[in-house]
């Protein structure tokens, strides 16, 4: 029975404004005041049911709820047959918790809007060559997939073969389709808009990013700040503390009206609820633009931190080298292109790699007595003539002359932080390069955001040369910045931070940044990195989008901002209603109920707000 009296919780909620409706249009239209009592009588009874049960439930586990005070307040209002007052109190509070919890779902519509978008099916290839509709959960690592236009991918995975464009919106929050091809990763949950993919499931059910992204919005969103914990000690104190203050003024008084106008008053829900809903919708806003924060302890540290540190390659440089000036000498530099690209080709340093990138197109040559000098370079025979390529120290091993212009190129390359490749032939400098990672787009703006929404320090460690260091740090302006670091010593340097007493974040991507992601106040890693980076942050930034960084943090200050701003809602009712009852005729029961659950709904509307927070510019 007490199942079935909850579970009809909102058919009550009608039944007992239609009871009310039709009292008070019996005493205005008819003028039956035996109507008006019944109909008020019944709508009080059939409003308190889930009320008191719910009370019941609460007292079996030791909580003194606020069901409670209402269930007092009302009886107490039978007991005086003031049924207007009883039956008006239980719909209001009946339909504020129906609002309450109508608007508590929207705020988790991110999660929700995740889960829908969750695969169910996938096309597998099986034994004979044939492709079958399989339920997602009977894909294995190494299973080969079909994906058709409209389809939703089913599993991470690589592309083998085929074309097309995907929205990958649910895991990066972009809305331009990113192309992909042979080679291309694709993700659980996305989409492909157009073109024909088949592609070898390397990661299945819950270890996809999607799976996974699903776990931490959801975890995080269960989780409890130091605000929640606080105030939900504070409601299992406040609400005993009402009812004794209702009972002390009754005993003083002997005004059994105005003890159960207090209990109804008093009742903390725009409190209770206030904190979460904010914490809930902001944590929605950042799974919708690919930012996953793991707790609202999370969002408390990291709305108020002062430092931020960054790891150099990855995060603030693309983390790739590639060629960003030549420079030829002497005649004939085509071919000597030519025979850089030859010698290039046997090697897998990634410096060789960026340099292939720059040539492309040339004719190579067989290569032959090739001699590599460790920490200078190459030197090998190609298509007769003695070629050396690598640093500015094997041009001196082998006697090149370096000319004005060159040692001038040479100094303005290593002052902008780039690696220098070198080849000369037959003795003779042809061709030197400036290699070097390059900053990732738009970095320069993110970082000015982070300043203009408070972070003082912006600190850059690197385990690259300081030259290099340096270079990147002029070009972004940042606080400091340190090279040939170790893993350990970018640990090392946080714990110093902290103990200064800066709350600090650590910016990373890679394996070695583990342990500083680990240490810092909040880990911050770029989704596109290591699987152990991303389990040992604390916010996580979907594919590598620095962008989202300053949007996250202006997020947590919006969060932490909103949630002060529910509590004072909250506490201002509470202490207007209470001084309305003591200092004034016009305050009753019915009126504070209605003020009460007003402000449940405006602190709900508040912090829905934050479902469509944007950065301003």
């Amino acid at each position: 029975m007490q199942r079935w009296i909850l579970r009809s919780k909102n058919k009550i909620v009608a039944l007992n404004g239609v009871l009310i409706a039709a009292a008070f249009a019996g005493k205005w239209l008819v003028d039956s005041h035996t109507m008006f009592h019944w109909g008020l009588a019944l709508a009080a009874v059939f409003g308190a049911a889930p009320i008191a049960i719910q009370a019941y439930q609460a007292l079996r586990v030791k909580v003194v709820s606020i069901d409670l005070l209402v269930t007092i307040a009302v009886t107490g209002a039978f007991v005086i047959r003031n049924f207007e007052e009883a039956a008006i109190v239980t719909f209001l509070f009946l339909f504020g918790a129906f609002l309450e919890q109508r608007t508590l779902n929207k705020t988790r519509s991110a999660i929700k809007e995740l889960v829908e978008m969750a695969p169910e099916t996938a096309v597998k290839q099986i034994g004979d060559g044939q492709f079958v509709e399989v339920s997602v959960d009977e894909v294995d690592v190494g299973d080969v997939l079909l994906v058709k236009t409209g389809a939703k991918v089913p599993v991470d995975g690589q592309v083998m073969s085929g074309e097309g464009s995907v929205n990958e919106a649910s895991i990066t929050g972009e809305s331009m389709p990113a192309s992909k091809e042979p080679g291309s990763y694709v993700y659980a949950g996305t989409i492909l808009d157009n073109g024909t993919l088949y592609i070898k499931a390397d990661r299945v059910g819950e270890d996809t990013t999607f799976s996974r992204i699903i776990e931490l919005v959801e975890e995080a969103q269960d989780s409890k700040s130091a605000a929640e914990r606080f105030i939900d000690r504070f409601a299992r104190y406040y609400t005993p503390a009402v009812l004794l203050i209702g009972l002390i003024v009754w005993l003083v008084s002997r005004d059994l009206e105005l003890a159960i106008t207090i209990l109804v008053l008093g009742c903390p829900g725009a409190l209770v609820i206030g904190v979460p809903v904010s914490h809930v919708a902001g944590i929605g806003n950042g799974a919708r633009h690919g930012i996953l924060m793991k707790g609202s302890e999370v969002i408390s540290d990291f709305s108020r931190l002062d430092t931020i540190v960054f790891d150099k390659t990855g995060t603030l440089t693309m983390g790739a080298p590639s060629v960003v000036e030549i420079e030829h000498y002497g005649d004939q530099t085509k071919q000597a292109l030519a025979y850089l690209a030859s010698v290039e080709r046997e090697s897998d340093h990634p410096l060789a790699k960026a340099v292939l990138a720059a040539i492309k197109d040339v004719e190579y040559y067989e290569v032959s007595d090739t001699e590599v000098i460790k920490g200078e370079g190459i030197v090998a025979t190609v298509d007769g003539h003695r070629v050396a390529v690598g640093s500015r120290a094997l041009m001196e091993r082998e006697k090149v002359p370096l000319s004005g212009k060159a040692l001038a190129d040479l100094e303005r390359v290593a002052e902008n932080g780039g690696s220098l490749v070198l080849a000369a032939v037959d003795g003779e400098l042809k061709i030197l390069m400036g290699v070097r990672d390059q900053i990732r787009s738009g970095v320069e703006e993110d970082l000015r955001k982070l300043k203009r929404l408070g972070v003082k320090n912006l600190i850059m460690l690197s385990g690259d040369n300081q030259r290099t260091v340096d270079a990147v740090s002029r070009r972004l302006g940042l606080t400091q910045a340190h090279g040939n670091m170790l893993p350990e010593d970018k640990s090392r340097y946080i714990r110093d931070l902290m103990e200064r007493g800066e709350i600090v974040a650590f910016v990373g991507d890679g394996v070695n940044d583990s342990p500083s992601l680990a240490l810092a106040q909040i880990g911050i890693a770029m989704g596109g990195g290591t699987d152990v980076a991303i389990e040992t942050s604390d916010v996580v930034l979907a594919n590598s989008d620095f962008h989202r960084l300053p949007h996250a943090l202006g997020l947590a200050k919006a969060i932490v901002r909103n949630m002060k701003q529910n509590i004072a809602i909250a506490v201002g009712v509470v202490l207007f209603l209470l001084a309305g009852v003591l200092f004034s005729d016009w305050m009753n029961m019915s009126i504070g109920m209605l003020v009460h659950e007003g402000s449940i709904l405006v602190v709900i509307l508040n912090g829905m707000r934050l479902l469509r927070f944007k950065l301003k510019h």
